[in-house]
Formats: C-alpha cells, structure tokens, sequence
C-alpha cells in the first residue's frame, strides 16, 4: 500500500478536480434533507443517473415529505415505480417510510447506526446519507469508489470478495477528510461516473495519473480485479391476454421470485423457447380458455435482461366465449389495467401495442 503522502496526493488532487472541474449535475447534489438523500440513493441502486433521475423528480413531486409516502398505497407505489426494476428496492422503500412514521415521528435517523437498522438500507446507503445530510465523517464505498480506488492503488484483490470489500472499506476511510466528508464523498463518486470510468476512462486529463498505479503500468483495464463471473439463466414466458367482454384476467405475482407483487397475464412458463403455434399445439390451453377460444395475435419474440437472467417469450391474445374458470386470475376493465404495475417486460409489450387492447 502508499505512503501517507500518496493519500494526501491523491486526497488533494480529487478535491481540486472537485472545486474545479466537476460540473455533474443532478437534482439530489449538495440536498440536506436525508428523506431526498435516501430517495436518491435507494432508486440509484442497480439505476442509472440518466434514468433515476426523472423517478426521483416524479417521487418527490408526489411525496415531497416521508410522512406522505408511508400513507400512500402499495399500488400507487408501485406503478410510479414501474419501469425501475429491482422490486424489492420499492418494497423496503415504503416500508421504511412506515417505519420511520411509526415509529420516529416521521424524523429520519441521524446516526450512522440508527441509519444502518433501516430496511434495505446497508453501510454504502448508510455512509452516504450520514455524510451528506449529517456531515458525519463516514466513507461511502460503491462500484465507482472501487474502480478509482483499485486503478490508482493497484490493489489486486477483488472488489466482490470479502477480503476485498474489507480491504476497501478500510483504505476509503484513511482516505477520508474527516472535515469535509460531504463533499469529498460526492467527489470519488463523481470522479468515478464521470472521468475514471468503467469503459474509455478519461486519463489524458486526470489530476491522478501521475501516480496512479494501472495508468504508469498500461493496465488501466485489468481494474478493478472481480473473481465471480456472472452466469445468467434463461426462462420462456408465454403470456396469454386473454379477454372476455371488454376485460382482461390478471393476477399479482405474490411468490418470491421476479417481479413480486407487480401483475401479469395468465402465464405459462416452459422449460424451452418455441414459436406460438407450438406452444399452442401442446394442448396446454383448451382447460384454460375454453374450446371456443379465438386467436387474435402472436406477438414476436419479446426479450429482457436482467442481472441473472435473460426473460424471452411471447404473448398471444385470445377473445374467450366464457368467462375464464380460474380463482388465479382476475378480470378487470382497461381502465383498471392502465392502474397497475406490470414488470417491464409486460409494461412495454403494452405500451407499444395499445392497438391490440
């Protein structure tokens, strides 16, 4: 590891880049209210600025204080969260709001430990609101502070082990001004989105490189180091829109898998990928829909990837002669339909097919 001096090197260089260079702008930057710190920092996990930013605008219009989001129902939640992905962020969203009503007053936690207790809430999430709201000299350590951290150091040890998120856990706080955590926290991470980056970094014009470790060494790519790879499986949907009198059967997915508690079509998923017309000759739909059921349209294939998995399938929309014999699935109106939140697969199959409604 580097001297003191390199720390303070690189301490100094990073908040003079900060001071005079660091024009990235987003609503949440220098906020003090830890409701709107949290906000920002729950919906930016596993999200991009560019497309968190417009949900966390939404959020705060429509509950500008924490007391209002613990009143608001599951479902209003949830829709104006669709299209976030990761669920189980909104789930622990609410919940900690109603926690936080309950059971505080409606007063956020100003204590780094108190603020750890909090539902979905772990040290990077805690470190950030504590720093930024409280000024609280904790050090937050997220992929963009690895990555700067891993480049400039030369640290081999991968970011996804235990050993490793230790090791950075613990460089990120020597590293810390204790005076000014606030600002030198939204620097490493601005510095991490915006010039040392995962992909083209800018090293022609940082203010570390003339000691950074993988730029002197020409490995600037081999950083930082990850010992896990990643490997996605595959899952079939078929999903049947299936109407009878102008309503359509849905249901809310309530097991713990993907996208739990948002709703779905009747779905049937398959241990292979086929094309519609063999799905439909497996003889699987007649119990379903009724002999008489119509075919009106068989969608392309339709796909999204997830972390660790890729969704491929498709929907096919039928007109019932019965109403559907199913205690599973619900028939409600188009109206009702435009009020729930689907997953993203479904969600944007509707938007762009709205005709077929």
């Amino acid at each position: 590891m580097k001297s003191p001096k390199t720390h303070l090197f690189f301490t100094q260089k990073l908040l003079h880049w900060n001071r005079s260079s660091n024009d990235r702008a987003m609503p949440w930057k220098f906020e003090k209210d830890p409701y709107k710190i949290w906000l920002s920092e729950i919906i930016l996990q596993q999200t991009r600025v560019e497309q968190g930013t417009s949900y966390y605008n939404e959020f705060v219009k429509k509950y500008p204080t924490i007391r209002l989001l613990a009143k608001a129902p599951e479902s209003e939640v949830f829709k104006l969260w669709e299209g976030l992905g990761y669920y189980s962020r909104c789930r622990n969203l609410l919940a900690t709001a109603q926690q936080i009503t309950q059971e505080r007053k409606g007063q956020f936690p100003d204590q780094y430990a108190d603020i750890l207790q909090l539902k979905g809430i772990g040290p990077y999430t805690a470190a950030a609101i504590a720093s930024f709201a409280y000024n609280l000299p904790y050090a937050v350590v997220d992929g963009n502070v690895m990555r700067v951290l891993s480049r400039f150091f030369g640290i081999q040890t991968p970011i996804d082990s235990a050993e490793g998120k230790k090791q950075f856990a613990v460089l990120a706080d020597q590293l810390l001004p204790k005076d000014q955590p606030a600002l030198y926290n939204q620097a490493i991470m601005d510095f991490g989105a915006t010039v040392c980056k995962p992909q083209s970094p800018h090293c022609s014009r940082c203010p570390l490189r003339a000691q950074c470790h993988a730029f002197q060494q020409n490995k600037v790519d081999h950083f930082p180091v990850k010992e896990k790879r990643l490997v996605k499986k595959n899952r079939y949907f078929f999903y049947l829109i299936a109407s009878y009198k102008d309503q359509y059967y849905v249901r809310q997915r309530l097991q713990k898998d993907i996208w739990q508690h948002l709703y779905e079509f009747i779905l049937f998923e398959e241990p292979k990928l086929m094309q519609p017309d063999d799905f439909i000759h497996l003889g699987k739909l007649q119990q379903w829909l009724g002999k008489k059921a119509k075919m009106v349209h068989a969608s392309s294939l339709q796909k999204q990837t997830l972390t660790h998995q890729t969704i491929a399938g498709h929907f096919i929309h039928f007109q019932l002669h019965a109403p559907l014999q199913s205690n599973e699935y619900t028939p409600i109106n188009l109206r009702q339909l435009s009020q729930l939140a689907f997953p993203k697969f479904i969600a944007q199959y509707m938007a762009a097919n709205k005709h077929l409604l």
